[in-house]
């Protein structure tokens, strides 16, 4: 099992990177939401400089601000800094696209988006449609240093619904989910993959990752999840699992879409938010404020004991190991920490003894 680290995109936090490769983590992802953060091409960018060995990717690309094109040339440019250590998170763009109010991209058109793009970081030839007109396109002067496709990109495709990650056998190198390491959540997603693998005949017994985006919380003696300094430390998380269930209730509806852990909570935040004094046709912006980077006062009361165990990782070293562990025996390969922006470094050092245990 690999440990990986989530860097909020923030352009001048790019020595994290460097730090976390001191400390000892896997990886590197940096989030796509250029509504709230840097742009993460560029902050990877100066991350690729002043690293030498972790691996640093997106956590996640999002399809419907950039073009199939651009995204290949963006991401092959990162690994011409950092060759062979760069991979392409992407997805359909949940926070991306409802901070202005939009929807995620459709899975139909996220599968053509991704159809080109692995084909595009293979060095190939393909055709891409664009406003109603399809051409063959292939990189140019691929020889002259401009992008690296020599060193295999691998594309990991966030998803959490049975359809998307039925996409992520078919295309994906590997997976991206957010907040499951429960084992039997685990195996059902993993589940769903293979459904999508065997459905073009691919086998996925080589190679493919499977990954999860969560948080970790190592408790000291005697510290309850009640504390303040547990809910400081990952509220920040717990409550953006709350705004991403909300916004997917809201369009569906179904009820049993809202996880087990967040019912005691569920009828309060629906409440507070169609309290919000932000007009409705503008809420969005209000719903996400904050996002994976701080903790709202006013939202500090839904961070409860039960969402914190359904959200994140928390525990003494060894508990937190343990969880790990059996995610491990489930199917995972890695997980990513997410911890919000004031306590990015003290997740990595409280990680320091996780790591030597793993």
């Amino acid at each position: 099992m690999k440990l990986g680290f989530t860097v909020l995109t923030k352009i001048n936090d790019w020595k994290i990177a460097k730090e976390a490769e001191n400390i000892g983590f896997d990886s590197v992802w940096f989030p796509d939401s250029q509504m709230i953060w840097s742009d993460c091409y560029s902050t990877m960018a100066l991350a690729a400089r002043a690293t030498n060995k972790i691996r640093l990717g997106t956590g996640v690309s999002i399809p419907g601000t950039r073009i199939a094109p651009v995204t290949a040339q963006s991401i092959a440019g990162i690994n011409q800094l950092a060759p062979g250590r760069v991979f392409l998170g992407i997805g359909t763009g949940h926070t991306a696209m409802r901070v202005m109010g939009m929807n995620p991209m459709k899975l139909k058109e996220f599968e053509e988006y991704l159809r080109v793009t692995k084909s595009l970081l293979l060095g190939e030839e393909v055709d891409f449609n664009f406003n109603g007109t399809t051409r063959s396109i292939q990189f140019l002067h691929q020889d002259l240093g401009f992008y690296n496709f020599n060193d295999h990109i691998p594309i990991y495709v966030a998803a959490n619904g049975p359809k998307a990650l039925k996409l992520a056998g078919k295309y994906g190198d590997g997976l991206i989910s957010a907040g499951i390491v429960d084992p039997q959540v685990v195996a059902f997603s993993l589940g769903m993959v293979q459904e999508g693998a065997n459905s073009i005949g691919r086998d996925l017994r080589n190679n493919y990752r499977k990954i999860t985006m969560s948080n970790a919380i190592v408790l000291k003696p005697h510290e309850t999840l009640n504390d303040d300094r547990v809910i400081d430390q990952v509220g920040a998380m717990t409550n953006t699992l709350l705004h991403f269930v909300y916004e997917i209730y809201e369009l569906s509806g179904n009820e049993e879409m809202i996880p087990e852990y967040m019912l005691g909570v569920w009828e309060e935040f629906y409440e507070f938010v169609n309290k919000m004094k932000t007009p409705k046709e503008k809420r969005y912006r209000e719903i996400h404020n904050g996002h994976c980077t701080f903790l709202r006062p006013e939202e500090r009361r839904f961070v409860t004991p039960e969402m914190i165990r359904g959200a994140v990782i928390a525990g003494t070293v060894d508990e937190v190991v343990e969880e790990i562990r059996a995610a491990e025996m489930a199917g995972l390969d890695e997980i990513t920490l997410l911890p919000s922006l004031d306590h990015q470094r003290i997740t990595m050092k409280e990680c320091k003894e996780v790591l030597r245990k793993l």
